[in-house]
């Protein structure tokens, strides 16, 4: 529960925006809009303008507001918190399997874990955190600096790595990618590591080159491993908003994703998108990031997302 509770707080701090101010994040007023009383026409329209802001898109908006106003055409009266209870339930029940869980296997050799995603997003900072979130539990990690085109990539990694006296096999900049992916690989498999997490490139000269170098890394390390990499998560910057689903789409049908990590979720008012980048590829969302320390990349729960948009303290089932 203290791992959930984190999460609730995290988010609603998000809310509040990313300098703690009050009423700059579209999701800090979606929160407030629920503590009126009474709902009327305008309020209404505010609301559903609140939605897209947040980036939400239209249909969830639509999904929404439909069953606020079916409720409000029958209840004149209705109360804000009873509207938000209404949303709440839309919001979970589109969010329903979204939660990704995943443990190491312990008996199964090493399993490879793949970090995918522009620059920017986080990856470097993710992989570090995975890597430690994972050793607190009691598996074994190794962490392969496989994002060997950008500049101070190697160094980063390197700080954390020894911050959080975590395994790592690295190279110089401008080494082979894949190259750096397959002596990670190899390293976690002859210590018996549990899982060897993966941080790839990020940009090149153009994207088709970036997903390039991306399929020829999941190439090289199928050699090694025909099963491998058994996990491709995509690390989106949860501030990008409406953009980051069509990014995800783009690196989904180039290298088959299998889960998402959401970032930077503790300073953006767009948090809406994770909804819709849901709904659009139904990839499980694994973890959320909603700070900067090594114990900020929280596991995804729909439940505290959910509750901290409507500021609600439980939500009910709508069956």
């Amino acid at each position: 529960m203290q791992v959930f509770k984190k999460l609730k707080d995290g988010l609603k701090n998000a809310l509040s925006g990313s300098q703690g101010s009050t009423g700059s994040s579209a999701l800090n007023q979606i929160a407030n809009f629920f503590s009126r009383r009474r709902l009327d026409k305008e309020s209404l329209e505010t609301l559903e303008e609140l939605l897209f802001q947040a980036d939400f898109g239209l249909e969830t908006s639509e999904q929404v507001m439909e069953a606020i106003k079916t409720a409000y055409k029958k209840d004149r009266l209705l109360s804000g918190n009873a509207a938000a209870q209404m949303g709440a339930i839309v919001l979970k029940n589109l969010l329903h399997g979204a939660e990704g869980h995943f443990t190491p296997s312990s008996s199964n050799g090493t399993e490879v874990l793949c970090l995918i995603g522009i620059n920017g997003s986080g990856k470097t900072t993710t992989a570090a955190k995975l890597a430690f979130h994972y050793q607190q539990q009691g598996y074994s990690c190794l962490l392969g600096a496989c994002d060997t085109f950008r500049a101070a990539a190697n160094e980063q990694i390197a700080l954390w790595a020894e911050r959080l006296e975590l395994e790592l096999v690295s190279s110089q900049q401008g080494a082979d990618p894949s190259a750096v992916a397959f002596d990670a690989h190899d390293a976690a498999c002859s210590r018996k590591r549990n899982l060897a997490i993966l941080d790839t490139a990020g940009r090149l000269h153009t994207q088709s080159h970036l997903v390039a170098e991306l399929q020829k890394m999941m190439r090289v390390l199928k050699k090694r491993d025909a099963a491998a990499p058994q996990h491709i998560w995509l690390v989106v910057d949860g501030s990008l908003g409406s953009n980051s689903i069509d990014q995800a789409k783009l690196f989904h049908d180039a290298l088959g994703l299998t889960g998402l990590v959401v970032t930077k979720l503790d300073g953006t008012s767009r948090g809406g998108a994770l909804v819709g980048i849901y709904r659009s590829l139904k990839i499980p969302i694994y973890f959320v990031g909603i700070g900067e320390g090594a114990e900020d990349l929280q596991p995804f729960s729909v439940d505290d997302y959910v509750e901290a948009i409507f500021e609600q303290t439980k939500i009910k089932d709508s069956s």
